[in-house]
């Protein structure tokens, strides 16, 4: 018998298709409505203040056609009312080969809506030396 998702997940879920929905489909500063004014993104070791600053940091980025492809998803609800969301993936940019990606967000209940006020995005690369 399955069991009826909690709140906090369906939310997480949501938020997560409308996120790389966007990002895939459309132009990328329409991401920056996800975002709460004061949200921080560290992208890649870069730290983005502000919805502006993330908004802008989307958009520059270097391709012009992009999919990604989500291979898993987690949810907690965290003790002050926010939802950590993890997302696993991967991704391909252009016409580049497939890289794995890493991107954590924290969602916050602001004025009745669910907004981003932390995003960290990683890519899957490793480059140990051996």
């Amino acid at each position: 018998m399955a069991c009826e998702k909690e709140i906090w997940q369906k939310i997480g879920e949501s938020f997560v298709q409308t996120y790389y929905a966007q990002f895939d489909n459309t132009n990328r500063m329409e991401l920056g409505n996800l975002y709460s004014d004061q949200a921080c993104l560290t992208w890649e070791g870069t730290p983005y203040h502000g919805r502006a600053a993330i908004a802008g940091k989307l958009v520059s980025l270097p391709f012009k056609q992009i999919k990604h492809i989500i291979t898993e998803q987690d949810f907690q609800p965290t003790i002050d009312s926010c939802i950590l969301i993890m997302v696993f993936g991967q991704l391909q940019a252009d016409s580049d080969p497939p890289m794995a990606f890493h991107q954590v967000f924290m969602l916050r209940s602001q004025n009745a809506a669910w907004v981003c006020t932390n995003d960290v995005f990683r890519l899957g690369i490793h480059n140990i030396p051996v």
